[in-house]
């Protein structure tokens, strides 16, 4: 059985937040993605009524 050393906090600490910054990280491409297609949506919206 391995012990909890302060080595194998920090390794397990710096994936966890790996994993983490790359959740957030798709997840702020996706509301971008999101917002530009609505923005695009909107746009081709307005000419259709011009």
């Amino acid at each position: 059985m391995s012990r909890n050393t302060d080595a194998n906090r920090k390794l397990h600490k710096k994936k966890i937040d790996n994993k983490k910054r790359k959740i957030q990280n798709a997840e702020a491409q996706r509301k971008a993605r999101l917002k530009q297609i609505r923005e695009d949506f909107k746009a081709r919206e307005d000419n259709n009524r011009v």
